[in-house]
């Protein structure tokens, strides 16, 4: 049987404690099955108040290391664990987690929790941390939101990382608010051709691959570097450029598969301008199904004032 997980991640004193707290204690929530609650984290508010059942089991994970999946799954056997809740160390990557988790225990929601006076302090002293948390979260709440907070910044942050996670902010009288801005995508998706501005590819690349069925079937125009090995036969190569998520230790070439018509030859590193249709079909580079970009044009190009794409 498959034990789900509900991971809550966030930095110190950013309002993870207070929100399993409430979790656990509320009876839509904890009907009564055996609960595992790892504490990776200990901060101001503690678990000082009486779950609606005897049923909440709480084992306290000091260092990073003991995060395997032989002592998770004794933790979960000796409670009979039905499920699992994590408040996540801030400091500590959720690889270590996630590579950590017995077989059977699956990922059930992740939330991500951050106090909105501080976090732009944090993405900018701890941008590799606060991407971390992102990239997978479900939904970001922002505690202590007030009139003065500049909730445009705090979104951009996020979008910079996810367009899935929804955003919502906890204000100070304790309503909550969900984000409402508008995010529209720097290109005109329902043009005859798709045309991606060399400052856009990285916003562009990631749509395309959280929603790659809307690209299907359309015609798309972008400047790429080109990527090719003695594997691939003539007339195809990768289409695509080095993308900068958080900084410059996580770049990473990300591109799609290209097929052209072998009238001249391209290799690794070379610059172009390609446009075509994208189709959804099996390609040995893919190991099975994936974008492949049927070019209808492709020109020898000048590399983009800003080779490495961002999403600033």
């Amino acid at each position: 049987m498959n034990i789900p997980v509900y991971v809550f991640t966030g930095f110190l004193e950013a309002g993870k404690t207070k929100s399993a707290r409430e979790t656990l204690a509320d009876e839509r929530f904890n009907s009564g099955e055996n609960t595992l609650l790892l504490l990776c984290e200990e901060g101001e508010e503690e678990y000082d108040i009486d779950f609606p059942n005897t049923n909440v089991t709480i084992v306290t994970v000091e260092e990073e290391e003991q995060l395997n999946s032989k002592f998770l799954a004794e933790q979960g056997k000796k409670c009979k664990a039905d499920r699992v809740v994590v408040e996540y160390n801030g400091m500590w990557k959720l690889e270590s987690l996630y590579n950590a988790l017995p077989k059977n225990w699956m990922v059930y929601q992740e939330l991500m929790f951050a106090d909105s006076r501080t976090f732009q302090s944090f993405n900018v002293n701890l941008r590799p941390l606060v991407v971390d948390k992102l990239q997978g979260c479900e939904l970001v709440v922002f505690n202590r939101a007030d009139e003065l907070t500049d909730k445009m910044a705090l979104h951009k942050i996020v979008r910079g990382v996810s367009r899935r996670a929804s955003i919502s902010y906890e204000l100070t009288d304790g309503t909550l608010e969900y984000d409402e801005i508008e995010d529209p995508l720097p290109f005109d998706i329902d043009a005859p051709v798709i045309q991606i501005e060399d400052k856009d590819f990285a916003w562009f690349y990631r749509d395309f691959t959280e929603e790659m069925d809307k690209y299907i079937g359309k015609k798309i125009r972008f400047k790429a570097i080109v990527a090719k090995d003695a594997k691939m036969p003539e007339g195809t190569v990768v289409a695509g450029r080095h993308i900068m998520t958080c900084c410059a230790d996580d770049i990473a070439y990300r591109g799609v598969v290209c097929k052209y018509k072998a009238l001249f030859t391209l290799k690794t590193r070379d610059w172009v301008i390609v446009e075509g249709e994208l189709r959804h079909e099996y390609n040995a580079l893919y190991r099975g199904k994936g974008p492949v970009l049927y070019a209808s044009q492709i020109s020898v190009s000048n590399p983009p004032e800003q080779p490495v794409a961002t999403f600033d």
